[in-house]
């Protein structure tokens, strides 16, 4: 089985403890077969019932106690989890499956296969959100721009899942041909745009801490139905479509 990086993950006939360091693949783990479940991180907040042992950050984790934990695979993502982390649990022998998708598309693949290999099986979940995706936005289109964190100002770069999952509901990242991915930005410097998108992660924008910086029209989205790919994707069309008017 190779993950999203290529890699072949050696992982046993029937695959029983699973530890995820990553928000979006546990709730997509734990809403196919939660029993699998044994280690999590302190950001894993879905579902909020969720009873594993917690392994600190995605960015920290505790590698000590993952080892001890055992598990069959650890279920990682490029962006979100260090390569030297990683490194050193397919050093202690622990397979490390990792994501990488980069749009709604690659998203639902990545998801599929990771699920078919770790589960055995693909959720009618996973299903619904293909269908939910499935059809083009065909309504007038807006320029965004999307900060994503403060002190300092930063932003949605090229090629990121939130931005394609934007582009999809009409809303064009002004900053989408950026060198950078998640470049910092001068509100002073920045191409014309007609609203801004202000997601509740990683920095905790909200009606109260954000709108005010700016002169166009300001939202504020959750974030987790913009940056996460799980089963948030069944309803994050309708929830920013709502949010976004």
């Amino acid at each position: 089985m190779r993950d999203d990086l290529g890699t072949v993950v050696a992982l046993p006939a029937r695959v029983r403890r699973v530890v995820s360091i990553v928000p979006s693949l546990t709730e997509a783990i734990a809403a196919t077969r939660c029993e699998l479940l044994v280690g999590a991180t302190d950001w894993c907040t879905h579902p909020e019932d969720l009873a594993v042992t917690r392994v600190r950050g995605t960015k920290n984790p505790d590698l000590e106690m993952i080892r001890e934990l055992a598990p069959d695979v650890v279920i990682a993502n490029a962006e979100e989890n260090r390569a030297a982390d990683l490194d050193a649990l397919r050093a202690a022998g622990l397979a490390v499956w990792v994501t990488a998708p980069a749009t709604v598309a690659e998203s639902l693949d990545s998801l599929q296969r990771m699920l078919t290999a770790v589960t055995g099986e693909v959720p009618q979940w996973l299903g619904q959100a293909r269908e939910v995706w499935s059809t083009p936005y065909a309504g007038p289109r807006r320029r965004a721009l999307i900060p994503i964190w403060r002190r300092p100002w930063m932003a949605l770069g090229r090629d990121t899942f939130a931005g394609d999952l934007l582009q999809r509901l009409g809303f064009d990242n002004v900053l989408g041909q950026s060198p950078e991915r998640y470049p910092k930005i001068e509100l002073t410097a920045l191409p014309e745009y007609d609203v801004v998108v202000l997601p509740d992660e990683p920095y905790a924008f909200s009606p109260a801490d954000g709108p005010e910086a700016f002169e166009r029209p300001a939202f504020c989205v959750s974030g987790r139905h913009l940056t996460w790919y799980g089963p948030s994707l069944v309803e994050a069309r309708a929830v920013l479509t709502e949010q976004l008017p």
